[in-house]
Protein backbone atom coordinates (compact mmCIF):
# COMPACT_ATOMS: atom_id res chain seq x y z
CA UNK A 1 0.00 0.00 0.00
CA UNK A 2 1.34 3.69 -0.97
CA UNK A 3 2.30 6.06 1.45
CA UNK A 4 -0.88 8.50 -0.04
CA UNK A 5 -3.37 5.36 0.15
CA UNK A 6 -2.40 5.28 4.31
CA UNK A 7 -2.81 8.71 4.56
CA UNK A 8 -6.11 8.96 2.62
CA UNK A 9 -7.46 5.98 5.14
CA UNK A 10 -5.77 7.47 7.94
CA UNK A 11 -8.14 7.15 10.90
CA UNK A 12 -7.30 10.54 12.81
CA UNK A 13 -7.38 12.41 9.50
CA UNK A 14 -11.24 11.18 9.24
CA UNK A 15 -11.53 11.85 13.06
CA UNK A 16 -10.28 15.67 12.30
CA UNK A 17 -12.63 15.99 9.37
CA UNK A 18 -15.65 14.89 11.07
CA UNK A 19 -15.03 17.35 14.18
CA UNK A 20 -14.06 20.02 11.57
CA UNK A 21 -17.00 19.50 10.22
CA UNK A 22 -19.17 19.65 12.96
CA UNK A 23 -17.70 22.83 14.41
CA UNK A 24 -18.11 24.51 11.11
CA UNK A 25 -21.61 23.32 10.93
CA UNK A 26 -21.68 21.24 8.03
CA UNK A 27 -22.78 17.97 9.49
CA UNK A 28 -26.58 17.88 9.95
CA UNK A 29 -26.51 14.16 10.34
CA UNK A 30 -24.29 12.12 12.35
CA UNK A 31 -24.85 8.38 12.15
CA UNK A 32 -22.98 4.95 13.48
CA UNK A 33 -23.64 1.12 13.37
CA UNK A 34 -23.77 -0.61 16.49
CA UNK A 35 -24.18 -4.17 17.04
CA UNK A 36 -27.56 -5.52 19.14
CA UNK A 37 -28.24 -9.37 19.71
CA UNK A 38 -30.90 -9.47 16.58
CA UNK A 39 -27.63 -8.03 14.43
CA UNK A 40 -26.69 -4.53 13.40
CA UNK A 41 -28.57 -1.06 13.95
CA UNK A 42 -27.95 2.19 11.92
CA UNK A 43 -27.76 4.94 14.58
CA UNK A 44 -28.00 8.56 13.44
CA UNK A 45 -28.77 12.16 15.17
CA UNK A 46 -29.47 15.40 14.42
CA UNK A 47 -28.56 18.14 16.87
CA UNK A 48 -31.97 17.82 18.11
CA UNK A 49 -31.33 14.06 19.13
CA UNK A 50 -31.89 10.91 17.90
CA UNK A 51 -33.77 10.49 14.68
CA UNK A 52 -33.28 7.10 13.15
CA UNK A 53 -32.77 3.89 14.30
CA UNK A 54 -32.73 1.19 11.44
CA UNK A 55 -33.11 -2.22 12.77
CA UNK A 56 -30.90 -5.30 11.37
CA UNK A 57 -33.34 -6.03 8.84
CA UNK A 58 -33.54 -2.93 7.16
CA UNK A 59 -31.19 -1.53 4.32
CA UNK A 60 -29.12 1.08 6.18
CA UNK A 61 -27.85 2.08 2.62
CA UNK A 62 -31.61 3.37 1.72
CA UNK A 63 -31.99 4.88 5.22
CA UNK A 64 -29.12 6.60 4.94
CA UNK A 65 -30.51 8.00 1.46
CA UNK A 66 -34.17 9.10 2.86
CA UNK A 67 -32.28 10.76 5.50
CA UNK A 68 -30.24 12.98 2.94
CA UNK A 69 -33.29 13.01 1.06
CA UNK A 70 -35.85 14.10 4.21
CA UNK A 71 -33.69 16.02 6.56
CA UNK A 72 -30.41 17.19 5.06
CA UNK A 73 -27.49 15.74 2.57
CA UNK A 74 -25.38 16.66 4.97
CA UNK A 75 -24.57 13.18 6.36
CA UNK A 76 -21.72 12.04 7.58
CA UNK A 77 -20.95 8.55 9.87
CA UNK A 78 -19.46 9.76 13.38
CA UNK A 79 -19.77 7.46 15.55
CA UNK A 80 -18.63 9.63 19.17
CA UNK A 81 -21.82 11.37 18.21
CA UNK A 82 -23.85 8.42 18.98
CA UNK A 83 -22.02 6.57 22.03
CA UNK A 84 -24.93 8.10 24.42
CA UNK A 85 -27.34 6.32 22.61
CA UNK A 86 -24.92 3.48 22.17
CA UNK A 87 -24.37 2.93 25.74
CA UNK A 88 -27.95 3.13 26.50
CA UNK A 89 -29.25 0.36 24.24
CA UNK A 90 -26.04 -1.67 25.47
CA UNK A 91 -27.29 -1.16 28.81
CA UNK A 92 -31.13 -2.13 27.51
CA UNK A 93 -30.01 -4.92 26.07
CA UNK A 94 -28.27 -6.23 29.20
CA UNK A 95 -31.85 -5.52 31.10
CA UNK A 96 -29.98 -3.16 33.23
CA UNK A 97 -31.98 0.11 31.28
CA UNK A 98 -35.42 0.70 31.77
CA UNK A 99 -35.98 4.22 30.05
CA UNK A 100 -34.23 6.06 27.55
CA UNK A 101 -33.55 9.82 28.62
CA UNK A 102 -32.02 10.74 25.23
CA UNK A 103 -33.22 13.89 23.24
CA UNK A 104 -35.16 12.91 20.60
CA UNK A 105 -35.71 14.20 16.96
CA UNK A 106 -39.48 13.65 15.86
CA UNK A 107 -39.50 15.30 12.26
CA UNK A 108 -39.52 11.65 10.39
CA UNK A 109 -43.01 11.94 11.48
CA UNK A 110 -46.09 14.42 12.03
CA UNK A 111 -49.84 14.73 12.86
CA UNK A 112 -51.32 11.80 13.78
CA UNK A 113 -48.72 9.16 13.14
CA UNK A 114 -46.64 11.84 15.63
CA UNK A 115 -49.10 11.68 18.24
CA UNK A 116 -49.34 8.10 18.43
CA UNK A 117 -45.62 7.56 18.79
CA UNK A 118 -45.33 10.00 21.34
CA UNK A 119 -47.70 8.15 23.18
CA UNK A 120 -45.96 5.16 22.81
CA UNK A 121 -43.33 6.63 23.98
CA UNK A 122 -44.87 7.09 27.42
CA UNK A 123 -45.60 3.08 27.89
CA UNK A 124 -43.54 2.22 30.86
CA UNK A 125 -41.01 -0.36 30.62
CA UNK A 126 -42.68 -4.32 31.31
CA UNK A 127 -46.02 -2.92 29.98
CA UNK A 128 -47.91 -3.20 26.45
CA UNK A 129 -50.66 -1.13 25.32
CA UNK A 130 -53.46 -2.17 22.40
CA UNK A 131 -53.60 -0.20 19.20
CA UNK A 132 -57.03 0.87 19.79
CA UNK A 133 -55.39 2.68 22.98
CA UNK A 134 -52.10 4.45 20.96
CA UNK A 135 -55.45 5.59 18.90
CA UNK A 136 -57.27 6.61 21.48
CA UNK A 137 -54.39 8.75 23.06
CA UNK A 138 -53.58 10.44 19.50
CA UNK A 139 -57.31 11.60 19.53
CA UNK A 140 -59.11 9.03 16.99
CA UNK A 141 -60.20 5.54 18.93
CA UNK A 142 -61.26 4.33 15.50
CA UNK A 143 -57.93 4.94 13.79
CA UNK A 144 -56.95 1.55 15.04
CA UNK A 145 -55.00 0.48 11.38
CA UNK A 146 -53.29 4.30 11.03
CA UNK A 147 -51.88 3.70 14.91
CA UNK A 148 -50.51 0.12 13.37
CA UNK A 149 -49.42 2.05 10.46
CA UNK A 150 -47.59 4.44 12.97
CA UNK A 151 -45.85 1.75 14.53
CA UNK A 152 -44.38 0.08 11.42
CA UNK A 153 -43.34 3.68 9.89
CA UNK A 154 -41.81 4.05 13.79
CA UNK A 155 -38.19 6.25 12.77
CA UNK A 156 -37.04 5.56 16.38
CA UNK A 157 -37.92 1.76 17.52
CA UNK A 158 -36.70 0.37 20.16
CA UNK A 159 -36.38 3.70 22.15
CA UNK A 160 -40.22 4.83 20.86
CA UNK A 161 -41.33 1.16 22.22
CA UNK A 162 -43.83 0.36 19.74
CA UNK A 163 -43.18 -3.14 20.37
CA UNK A 164 -44.60 -2.54 23.43
CA UNK A 165 -48.21 -2.13 21.39
CA UNK A 166 -50.09 -5.10 20.66
CA UNK A 167 -53.64 -6.71 18.91
CA UNK A 168 -56.51 -6.44 20.91
CA UNK A 169 -56.84 -9.60 23.18
CA UNK A 170 -52.79 -9.77 23.66
CA UNK A 171 -51.52 -11.12 19.91
CA UNK A 172 -48.56 -9.62 19.07
CA UNK A 173 -49.59 -7.83 15.95
CA UNK A 174 -46.85 -6.73 13.61
CA UNK A 175 -43.08 -5.17 14.26
CA UNK A 176 -40.53 -3.40 11.68
CA UNK A 177 -37.78 -5.94 12.86
CA UNK A 178 -40.05 -8.89 12.72
CA UNK A 179 -42.25 -10.91 15.24
CA UNK A 180 -39.16 -13.42 16.75
CA UNK A 181 -37.86 -9.50 17.62
CA UNK A 182 -40.98 -8.23 18.98
CA UNK A 183 -41.29 -11.56 21.02
CA UNK A 184 -37.97 -11.33 22.06
CA UNK A 185 -38.06 -7.60 23.35
CA UNK A 186 -40.74 -8.15 25.53
CA UNK A 187 -39.44 -11.48 27.03
CA UNK A 188 -36.14 -9.38 28.13
CA UNK A 189 -38.80 -7.16 29.85
CA UNK A 190 -40.20 -9.98 31.59
CA UNK A 191 -43.92 -8.96 29.67
CA UNK A 192 -44.42 -11.91 27.58
CA UNK A 193 -46.27 -14.76 28.42
CA UNK A 194 -47.91 -17.75 26.56
CA UNK A 195 -49.31 -15.31 23.91
CA UNK A 196 -49.93 -16.32 20.45
CA UNK A 197 -46.88 -14.90 18.00
CA UNK A 198 -49.19 -14.16 15.30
Amino acid sequence: MSTATEKAIDPAAINRFRARAAEEGLLDVSYASMDSPFGPLLLASTKRGLVRVGLPNQDADELLVDLAERVSPRVLEAPAALDEVRRALDLYFAGKLDHFDLPLDWRLSSGFRQRVLRAIDRIPYGQTRSYTEMARKAGNERAVRAAGSACGSNPIPLIVPCHRVLRTGGALGGYGGGLPMKQALLELEGVLDERSSS
